[in-house]
């Protein structure tokens, strides 16, 4: 007689390298699209993931160090889409709208970190972290004047100052971004900006 085969205990699929810390990160990003819902803590992020607070401890020195790994995506997206705007477009007006349209987009594909640009994920956080969005949107203010820069070389503009203009404009940004996260995300925030644009870039 035959033994039977021996059956052994499945094991659990280990993540490979960098894979469970890109996981933490999207689950980050998916706890804060509740804008109502509780502080998102490391005890609550870790219960989602089914793993132990130390767990994350091993991929991350810090809570701080999560939310700078999403700061790391919002910068790299966005000044790799603006690269991208400002290498196919010659324009300079063209240029500006289709910054401020992927601006708004990227807020509505990335809901969670929606509350990263405005701040409201900060609240109580480490304060570098709230640093280091000021750095990022002066970063974009002046990608935006750039483009009027380029825009009044090519005499598509009336007055001489890009830079009190593309503070407007990235003001108004800012606006939509915090009036979408605070609709609960429901308020679309690139609604009526075509006409918007039309006062602001003339």
């Amino acid at each position: 007689m035959s033994e039977a085969p021996s059956q052994e205990a499945p094991t659990r699929k280990r993540p490979k390298p960098g894979e469970r810390r890109l996981q933490i990160l999207q689950t980050l990003a998916e706890m804060l699209e509740h804008p109502k819902g509780e502080r998102v803590t490391t005890a609550l992020l870790a219960s989602k993931l089914d793993v132990s607070e130390a767990a994350l401890y091993r991929h991350f020195a810090s809570k701080a160090q999560m939310y700078e790994g999403l700061i790391e995506f919002i910068e790299t997206s966005v000044f790799g889409l603006i690269n991208q705007i400002t290498a196919q477009e010659e324009d300079g007006l063209k240029q500006t709208g289709s910054i401020v349209a992927m601006l708004l987009k990227f807020a509505v594909s990335n809901r969670g970190m929606t509350r990263v640009l405005i701040g409201d994920a900060l609240v109580l956080e480490d304060e570098r972290l709230q640093l280091r969005i000021n750095q990022f949107v002066d970063r974009v203010e002046a990608a935006v004047r750039q483009s009027l820069r380029t825009a009044a070389t090519q005499g598509q503009l009336a007055d001489s100052d890009p830079g009190a203009r593309a503070g407007v404009i990235v003001a108004a940004v800012l606006g939509r971004w915090h009036r979408y996260a605070k609709s609960g995300f429901k308020l679309d925030p690139a609604q009526g900006i075509d006409a918007q644009l039309r006062v602001l870039l003339t």
